[in-house]
Protein backbone atom coordinates (compact mmCIF):
# COMPACT_ATOMS: atom_id res chain seq x y z
CA UNK A 1 0.00 0.00 0.00
CA UNK A 2 2.58 2.45 1.22
CA UNK A 3 4.41 1.48 -2.27
CA UNK A 4 0.94 2.53 -4.19
CA UNK A 5 0.37 5.48 -2.30
CA UNK A 6 4.21 6.72 -2.94
CA UNK A 7 3.72 6.17 -7.37
CA UNK A 8 0.48 7.85 -7.00
CA UNK A 9 2.23 10.63 -5.54
CA UNK A 10 4.95 10.99 -7.82
CA UNK A 11 2.97 10.01 -11.26
CA UNK A 12 -0.57 11.64 -10.25
CA UNK A 13 -2.94 9.16 -12.07
CA UNK A 14 -5.56 11.26 -14.34
CA UNK A 15 -9.08 11.04 -13.89
CA UNK A 16 -10.96 9.39 -16.06
CA UNK A 17 -14.36 9.83 -17.58
CA UNK A 18 -16.52 7.28 -18.81
CA UNK A 19 -20.53 7.59 -19.20
CA UNK A 20 -21.14 3.73 -18.47
CA UNK A 21 -19.66 0.87 -16.57
CA UNK A 22 -18.10 -0.22 -19.60
CA UNK A 23 -17.87 2.61 -22.33
CA UNK A 24 -19.14 1.39 -25.31
CA UNK A 25 -21.12 4.05 -26.62
CA UNK A 26 -23.85 2.15 -27.67
CA UNK A 27 -27.46 3.64 -26.85
CA UNK A 28 -30.71 2.89 -28.48
CA UNK A 29 -34.61 3.73 -27.93
CA UNK A 30 -35.90 1.18 -29.27
CA UNK A 31 -35.42 -1.23 -26.56
CA UNK A 32 -38.01 1.34 -24.21
CA UNK A 33 -40.22 1.47 -27.36
CA UNK A 34 -40.82 -2.07 -28.28
CA UNK A 35 -42.00 -2.16 -24.49
CA UNK A 36 -44.07 0.34 -24.46
CA UNK A 37 -45.30 -0.98 -27.34
CA UNK A 38 -46.07 -4.30 -25.79
CA UNK A 39 -47.56 -2.57 -22.73
CA UNK A 40 -50.17 -1.16 -25.01
CA UNK A 41 -50.57 -4.27 -26.69
CA UNK A 42 -50.61 -6.63 -23.22
CA UNK A 43 -53.36 -3.86 -21.83
CA UNK A 44 -55.68 -4.39 -25.17
CA UNK A 45 -55.91 -8.19 -24.16
CA UNK A 46 -56.30 -8.24 -20.81
CA UNK A 47 -59.43 -5.30 -21.72
CA UNK A 48 -60.77 -7.96 -24.20
CA UNK A 49 -60.89 -10.79 -21.87
CA UNK A 50 -64.41 -11.68 -20.86
CA UNK A 51 -65.59 -10.43 -17.38
CA UNK A 52 -68.18 -12.87 -16.67
CA UNK A 53 -67.61 -16.93 -17.29
CA UNK A 54 -63.81 -16.56 -17.75
CA UNK A 55 -62.66 -19.91 -18.41
CA UNK A 56 -59.52 -21.53 -17.21
CA UNK A 57 -57.27 -20.60 -20.57
CA UNK A 58 -59.06 -16.95 -20.04
CA UNK A 59 -57.05 -17.07 -16.61
CA UNK A 60 -54.26 -18.13 -17.49
CA UNK A 61 -53.99 -15.41 -20.37
CA UNK A 62 -54.99 -12.79 -17.91
CA UNK A 63 -51.86 -13.79 -15.86
CA UNK A 64 -49.35 -14.12 -18.56
CA UNK A 65 -50.85 -10.74 -19.98
CA UNK A 66 -50.54 -8.67 -16.76
CA UNK A 67 -46.68 -10.44 -15.91
CA UNK A 68 -45.80 -9.46 -19.17
CA UNK A 69 -46.87 -5.83 -19.04
CA UNK A 70 -45.35 -5.40 -15.48
CA UNK A 71 -41.73 -7.23 -17.00
CA UNK A 72 -42.16 -4.86 -20.24
CA UNK A 73 -43.09 -1.78 -17.80
CA UNK A 74 -39.53 -2.61 -15.78
CA UNK A 75 -37.72 -2.86 -19.06
CA UNK A 76 -38.73 0.41 -20.39
CA UNK A 77 -38.10 2.29 -16.71
CA UNK A 78 -34.64 0.39 -17.10
CA UNK A 79 -33.62 1.17 -20.83
CA UNK A 80 -34.90 4.83 -20.08
CA UNK A 81 -32.74 5.12 -16.97
CA UNK A 82 -30.01 4.24 -18.85
CA UNK A 83 -30.28 6.49 -21.83
CA UNK A 84 -31.27 9.45 -19.20
CA UNK A 85 -27.96 8.83 -17.29
CA UNK A 86 -25.65 7.52 -19.15
CA UNK A 87 -26.20 9.04 -22.64
CA UNK A 88 -27.68 12.24 -22.54
CA UNK A 89 -25.24 14.88 -20.94
CA UNK A 90 -25.17 18.18 -19.24
CA UNK A 91 -24.87 19.76 -23.00
CA UNK A 92 -27.88 18.19 -23.89
CA UNK A 93 -29.43 20.32 -21.76
CA UNK A 94 -29.34 23.56 -23.73
CA UNK A 95 -30.71 21.41 -26.32
CA UNK A 96 -34.03 19.99 -24.27
CA UNK A 97 -34.57 21.93 -21.39
CA UNK A 98 -37.46 20.28 -20.37
CA UNK A 99 -34.98 16.84 -20.53
CA UNK A 100 -34.95 15.85 -16.91
CA UNK A 101 -38.82 16.41 -16.36
CA UNK A 102 -39.53 14.41 -19.03
CA UNK A 103 -37.71 11.44 -18.15
CA UNK A 104 -38.72 11.80 -14.87
CA UNK A 105 -42.49 11.73 -16.29
CA UNK A 106 -41.72 8.79 -18.24
CA UNK A 107 -40.39 6.38 -15.02
CA UNK A 108 -43.39 7.83 -13.26
CA UNK A 109 -45.62 6.37 -16.05
CA UNK A 110 -43.73 3.25 -16.56
CA UNK A 111 -44.39 2.78 -12.38
CA UNK A 112 -48.39 3.92 -12.89
CA UNK A 113 -48.41 0.97 -15.47
CA UNK A 114 -47.08 -1.94 -13.51
CA UNK A 115 -49.58 -0.85 -11.37
CA UNK A 116 -52.65 -0.78 -13.43
CA UNK A 117 -54.33 -2.19 -16.48
CA UNK A 118 -55.21 1.43 -17.99
CA UNK A 119 -54.86 1.88 -21.91
CA UNK A 120 -54.80 5.87 -21.53
CA UNK A 121 -51.43 5.69 -18.93
CA UNK A 122 -49.99 2.77 -21.23
CA UNK A 123 -51.08 5.42 -24.62
CA UNK A 124 -49.40 8.52 -22.39
CA UNK A 125 -45.74 6.19 -21.48
CA UNK A 126 -46.11 5.28 -25.65
CA UNK A 127 -46.15 8.92 -26.72
CA UNK A 128 -43.61 9.37 -23.72
CA UNK A 129 -41.47 6.91 -25.06
CA UNK A 130 -41.47 8.66 -28.95
CA UNK A 131 -40.87 12.01 -27.45
CA UNK A 132 -37.70 11.15 -25.78
CA UNK A 133 -36.82 8.81 -28.88
CA UNK A 134 -37.53 12.35 -31.26
CA UNK A 135 -34.43 14.13 -28.45
CA UNK A 136 -32.37 11.00 -28.32
CA UNK A 137 -32.20 11.27 -32.76
CA UNK A 138 -31.13 14.72 -32.69
CA UNK A 139 -28.91 14.60 -29.63
CA UNK A 140 -27.22 12.30 -31.88
CA UNK A 141 -27.67 14.14 -34.83
CA UNK A 142 -26.00 16.95 -33.40
CA UNK A 143 -23.04 14.60 -32.12
CA UNK A 144 -22.18 13.71 -35.60
CA UNK A 145 -21.58 17.80 -37.07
Amino acid sequence: MKLLRLIDKLLRPSIAYAHCDVPCGIYDVRPAQIAAETIVKMVEKIEALPKENSTVADRNLSVRAVWTKEEHARRCKEELLILWTDFFKPEHLEMFPDLHETFWQAAKLCSRNKQEVNMDAAQELKKAVNDIAAMFAKAKAAAKK
